[in-house]
């Protein structure tokens, strides 16, 4: 039995397909069939039944889960506790960003660490929040920035802080606004939000909370932009409420009164990596600036 085989064992158990397993351990699925086989095969019963879904553990792949994962950490135990012997914190870290950086705190964070470990190599990546999750799923990053629910049972989460977000009007709808009409945010065109874009997510739940369905135009995935679109007319948008209220005081865009969405600002990164030096180091400096407990609650 090889550590390998029992990677391959957890991941699929993990994500209940081949394809996805597969995807993640950067194998053929061939590849993943035979090393599950020929684990099934040294155990001598199956661990795996097949359905059209994809697969679900057999009772006997239940029982082994839990000792095949204490396997798994225990190997990243002696490899880590191995790095921190050589000495001086030194590597590489990719870091997927979003958002603006003010509202990261990206700067002092960063700051923080190059300062502390001169040693390692900070490389921050910007993109839309559900290409950073997808990423850091995939290990392609190593931890990063996502506003939303996490839906992965292999990504790790700490909730920085919730952020509000208001509904943005074109002044011509001040009236409505000031009235509270919140119906009549459905019969108005909102700016379409990109579907890579977590902000799409949470206006979606926005609309079902209002029970109203209004018709998208001109798609976008930038902040700014859109709040630019809804200043020209073009459309209602949900964005960051400090920047709503910035250009409602430039008298810009007008705000539906008394009507607020929270979104929580996610830290993630790979669940398997827990432990590893450079990651701990990542955390420990980000708890800091965020002002956070030492031994936050994982969501």
């Amino acid at each position: 039995m090889e550590i390998y085989q029992l990677r391959t064992f957890v991941t699929v158990a993990q994500q209940g397909h081949l394809t996805q397993a597969a995807e993640l351990l950067h194998l053929s699925q061939p590849a993943v069939t035979a090393q599950i086989k020929a684990l099934e095969e040294e155990v001598g019963m199956p661990l795996f039944e097949r359905n059209a879904g994809g697969v679900t553990l057999t009772r006997a792949g239940e029982e082994l889960l839990p000792q095949a994962q204490g396997i798994l950490a225990a190997t990243r135990d002696i490899i880590n506790h191995a790095k921190g012997l050589k000495g001086q914190l030194a590597g590489k870290a990719r870091i997927g960003i979003t958002l603006m950086p003010q509202a990261l705190r990206i700067g002092p964070w960063a700051a923080a660490l190059v300062e502390k470990y001169p040693l390692l190599d900070v490389q921050l990546h910007h993109g839309v929040s559900v290409e950073v999750l997808n990423q850091v799923r995939k290990k392609e990053l190593d931890a990063g920035f996502y506003l939303g629910k996490n839906p992965y049972g292999n990504v790790s989460t700490i909730r920085l802080a919730q952020l509000p977000f208001r509904v943005a009007l074109p002044k011509r709808c001040e009236g409505a606004a000031r009235e509270g009409r919140f119906k009549e945010l459905g019969k108005l065109p909102w700016v379409g939000i990109s579907q890579f874009s977590s902000l799409s997510k949470i206006t979606s739940e926005l609309w079902r909370e209002l029970n109203i369905a209004p018709k998208k135009v001109a798609e976008c995935d930038n902040l700014a932009v859109i709040l630019e679109l809804v200043s020209a007319g073009v459309g209602a948008a949900l964005v960051r409420e400090d920047d709503a209220l910035a250009a409602e005081a430039r008298g810009e865009v007008c705000l539906a009164p008394d009507l607020v969405k929270l979104a929580d600002l996610q830290f993630v990164y790979p669940a398997e990596r827990a432990g590893e030096p450079i990651l701990e180091a990542l955390l420990a400096e980000l708890l800091r600036v965020w002002s956070l407990p030492g031994d936050p609650v994982w969501p």
